[in-house]
């Protein structure tokens, strides 16, 4: 699948990127992996904690459309993972969500179609399903420039997206926030303890998309299915599992945020396949405005889509066994046990 590939990872350094190429020299034999991103430090950081001489890394932005273009050359696979992805930053900077999230991805699709590229996989969030923030807002229309870029009848490229929710402590994520609260002392904070949201540990995220490149076809998008729980259960369970006594506090719900989430909406169930572990949304690949303007595709919508609201929800003891599974806690515990000698 990616033996002998040559493979671009945008925004490379993130927490995807640092997974997903850690993967890949575990299990490929592949020719060579250019991380693309705009943080030399990070970077650095990454040269040296990796140490392989088949990773290359480019001083690049998505925003910077000629750059995206000579960083292309030669690749044959593509990842998108570069993207603004805070809330706040974004209903503070919406033009900057605009710049990277939109205007970046379609310059990396463009680069992708110009040199032949055989697949790019875009990654996309829940927050772009009935999006009321500006990130979500952002992440919807990237979803529609790679559908309407899977339509161009000449080009060799294949577009294919994936969809998750809430990956589990991915950077700016809450439960490095709880974790770091729980270290200092602090109260941890929720905005609403009956919110819910997804939980994703890192490894399906990238597990999902290898599946994609292996399975997905041109225009497709594929949701991976998750259990969910409330933030007021996730806070608890982590203060079990470090045996702290610090106090839970409500801050009230921040702008831009849902109380629960979608990952499918109920118009998009009406055409996706349900693959057991994910759902499958096919997307029209034609150019036939009748589809748009005249003619009807179903008869009636289900009764509401795929949330975190009516997915498998878990236990404060299911939530506590998923977050020991992670290497980030594990490492936390490790250091805790360490202060404790």
């Amino acid at each position: 699948m990616l033996d002998g590939k040559t493979i671009m990872v945008s925004g490379g350094t993130g927490s995807f990127g640092n997974t997903v190429i850690k993967k890949i020299i575990e299990t490929y034999d592949f020719k060579e992996v250019m991380i693309f991103s705009r943080d030399e430090k990070k970077q650095h950081d990454m040269r040296l904690s990796l140490n392989n001489n088949k990773l290359t890394f480019l001083i690049g932005d998505v925003r910077d459309r000629k750059r995206v273009f000579d960083a292309m050359k030669g690749v044959d696979l593509v990842f998108h993972a570069a993207a603004l992805k805070h809330v706040p930053t974004c209903e503070f900077f919406p033009l900057e969500a605009v710049k990277t999230n939109i205007l970046g991805t379609n310059n990396i699709l463009d680069a992708a179609e110009y040199h032949n590229v055989e697949k790019v996989i875009v990654l996309s969030t829940d927050k772009a399903v009935y999006p009321i923030n500006a990130m979500g807002q952002s992440k919807a229309l990237m979803e529609k420039l790679m559908i309407a870029k899977s339509r161009t009848k000449k080009s060799r490229t294949s577009f294919c997206g994936v969809r998750y929710g809430n990956v589990m402590y991915s950077r700016g994520s809450v439960i490095p926030l709880f974790v770091e609260q729980i270290k200092s002392g602090k109260d941890l904070t929720v905005t609403y303890p009956h919110m819910t949201r997804f939980l994703l540990p890192l490894p399906e995220a990238v597990d999902l998309v290898l599946y994609v490149l292996e399975h997905g076809n041109n225009g497709d998008i594929f949701v991976k299915k998750s259990p969910a729980s409330t933030i007021g259960d996730l806070a608890q369970a982590c203060l079990n599992i470090f045996n702290s006594k610090n106090e839970i506090i409500t801050i009230r719900i921040r702008e831009g945020e849902k109380m629960h989430e979608t990952l499918v909406t109920q118009e998009e169930l009406v055409k996706s396949d349900d693959l057991g572990d994910c759902f499958r949304l096919n997307s029209d690949k034609t150019m036939d405005y009748d589809e748009y303007f005249i003619k009807g595709h179903c008869d009636k919508f289900p009764q509401e889509g795929y949330t975190s609201s009516n997915t498998t929800k878990l236990t404060i003891p299911d939530i506590e066994k998923l977050l020991l599974s992670l290497r980030e806690i594990q490492k936390e515990l490790a250091w805790k046990r360490l202060e404790l000698v």
